[in-house]
């Protein structure tokens, strides 16, 4: 069955049902202030997952993560809908992500084990992590700029478009520090190749 549309709502691009990202944005634009929860139970979970996954530590992720969405709330009524919102999104996130890692100048959260892990019973041993673990900590090694295009390509599954426009450099640059990225957490990851396999 065909929904007909009001005419003044053409000039919102994929509005798909009431239901899509940029139908709750347009409605928010409108004065529907609660579809702004709606976006941010549907996209809390990825935006955490980028921010434990780029500064390793589990501590930090929920109070960035309402700065995310402070960030959004104030400025969705200028999104502009010539891309999709999780770019947009994905964009501010890794901005506040920098922005904490300026802020504090810390380079112990690039490293597999922090100094904040001190917790009882609590051990380092490769043996004692599973296979999730070993990896994330890898990861973690990664320059910045290598490890947030391979994040949010392998982990997140945005396209080499999607994340050019998230990191705002050129999609070649985005292929390069990908396989530069896979190359460098290959060869972190090489000592634990017997608990990966």
């Amino acid at each position: 069955m065909k929904i007909k549309r009001k005419k003044h709502e053409v000039q919102y691009p994929q509005i798909l049902n009431l239901d899509d990202d940029f139908s709750l944005i347009k409605r928010f634009i409108e004065g529907d202030e609660s579809t702004f929860n709606v976006l941010m139970l549907r996209h809390k979970e990825k935006v955490r997952n980028i921010i434990y996954l780029t500064l390793n530590n589990h501590e930090l992720v929920d109070d960035i993560a309402q700065e995310v969405f402070i960030t959004v709330y104030k400025n969705l009524g200028r999104f502009r809908f010539e891309s999709q919102f999780t770019t947009w999104l994905y964009r501010i996130t890794i901005n506040k992500c920098k922005d904490h890692l300026r802020k504090i100048r810390i380079r112990s959260i690039f490293t597999a084990i922090s100094d904040s892990d001190n917790e009882p019973g609590y051990t380092t041993s490769p043996e004692d992590k599973d296979t999730a673990e070993i990896v994330r900590a890898g990861i973690s090694k990664l320059p910045e700029k290598l490890r947030v295009p391979l994040l949010l390509k392998d982990i997140e599954g945005l396209s080499y478009q999607e994340i050019a426009e998230a990191v705002q450099c050129e999609i070649g640059t985005v292929k390069s520090r990908i396989f530069r990225a896979r190359e460098s957490l290959r060869n972190i990851l090489k000592p634990y190749e017997r608990e990966l396999l």
